[in-house]
């Protein structure tokens, strides 16, 4: 029974595509108009709607004869040029190259895009299934998982025997790695109801990063602490421990000037020094659940992402700690400059069904002496994220804990 749920639901959104890529408007309410009329005409004995039907039907029967006449093969090419990264819920905005091999300007032509794994597998379908409570629910699981909104493009007139530039827009709504398969140029036949499409298959791929909230200053009462592995690169922090002696280079500042060095050797000599101490957070985002999909996951990587973000203003390092297929722990700031390489790990998170929770605590336990606070972005409450907490607490590291929840599971 569920292998008949999904084929015809794979049906339903194969014939949804076709219809959109080859029929205009003015193509859908004929079609509409075709079906009223059929089925008020059944019986043609006491209605004459079946005459409107039969002209309707010849009528699309013609447009599509005339759209199969329409020579588009080889007369046109299509390239598209996309940013490195788009964010979930933000307009994704890239431009698109038409050439023209045609002799006479085009009129009224559309871009459609299409991207790969536009339906899920039968195994992913019988997840859903089960992990639903009603048939609602998994509808609006199976729609979630659509990785993007894409409006048709309308082209201008295309010049001939040129190339036309034109801005493509999609709404990515999942984070990730966005495959782009194919555009489909579509030209309308002479009575405007029927298109003829001709595709390009164009495989491109765009990383969609979580989205970002705008975050309040949030201060954490913990001190300066004693970083033991030195932060060389780093522009924060209270002493400076000294590392090494060099020559001196053109725009080194005087006070750094090893005087004694200098009347030895007879030339300026500058001294190396690293930051000793520094405020340093923890980020720790919790990915353990057993869905491979969740709104409550998708939210808390959201936060997650804007407090790596927000860290840059701010006068403390930022270790993210987390575990997807291993354990990561990142360290962001002012003056590491990293937060790219952060927000593309951030991207592809996936959850951790095969771990326990307790995977995570050796990881925060080996930075604890360094941390001079803890912010916490938990999926549930239990007694092993308990656990963790009252570790922070016992090590004097100030703890934020945020509990990210759907309806359901409060």
């Amino acid at each position: 029974m569920n292998r008949l749920i999904y084929r015809l639901l794979r049906f339903n959104h194969r014939m949804k595509r076709w219809l959109t890529h080859h029929l205009t408007p003015s193509g859908f309410i004929l079609l509409i108009g075709l079906f009223a009329f059929g089925l008020i005409g059944i019986d043609i004995r006491r209605s004459i709607s079946y005459q409107i039907f039969v002209f309707l039907l010849a009528i699309l029967f013609v447009s599509i004869i005339l759209s199969r006449l329409t020579r588009c093969k080889n007369k046109f090419s299509v390239s598209r040029k996309l940013p490195r990264f788009g964010t979930v819920g933000m307009p994704l905005r890239y431009r698109i190259v038409v050439d023209s091999n045609k002799k006479k300007p085009q009129n009224g032509l559309t871009l459609t895009e299409s991207f790969a794994e536009p339906f899920p597998s039968f195994r992913t379908f019988q997840k859903l299934l089960k992990q639903s409570k009603n048939r609602n629910d998994w509808l609006s699981r199976l729609a979630k998982r659509r990785w993007a909104i894409a409006p048709k493009t309308s082209l201008p007139t295309l010049i001939p025997q040129g190339h036309t530039e034109v801005a493509g827009e999609i709404l990515p709504l999942r984070r990730g790695l966005l495959t782009f398969q194919k555009l489909t140029l579509a030209f309308p036949d002479p009575l405007g109801l029927v298109n003829r499409c001709l595709s390009f298959r164009l495989p491109q791929s765009v990383l969609i990063l979580p989205k970002r909230y705008e975050l309040p200053t949030i201060h954490l009462p913990g001190a300066r602490r004693h970083q033991s592995e030195g932060l060389a690169m780093a522009s924060v922090g209270d002493s400076q421990e000294f590392r090494a002696l060099r020559e001196y280079r053109p725009g080194d500042s005087p006070r750094k000037i090893h005087w004694k060095s200098w009347a030895k050797l007879g030339k300026p000599v500058i001294k190396e020094e690293q930051t000793e101490y520094s405020v340093r957070h923890a980020l720790i985002l919790d990915t353990f659940q057993s869905e491979d999909y969740s709104e409550a996951m998708e939210e808390a990587v959201a936060i997650a992402t804007s407090f790596a973000c927000t860290v840059q203003t701010q006068e403390s390092l930022l270790d993210t700690v987390f575990v997807s297929n291993e354990a990561h722990c990142f360290t962001v700031g002012r003056g590491l400059g990293q937060t790219e390489q952060l927000l593309e790990l951030l991207a592809a998170v996936t959850p951790c069904q095969d771990k326990d929770f307790e995977s995570l605590l050796p990881v925060v336990r080996s930075r604890l002496s360094l941390l001079s606070g803890c912010i916490c972005v938990f999926l549930t409450w239990d007694s092993s994220r308990q656990a963790l907490i009252e570790q922070l607490q016992k090590a004097s590291v100030p703890v934020l804990v945020l509990i990210i929840a759907s309806e359901e599971g409060l």
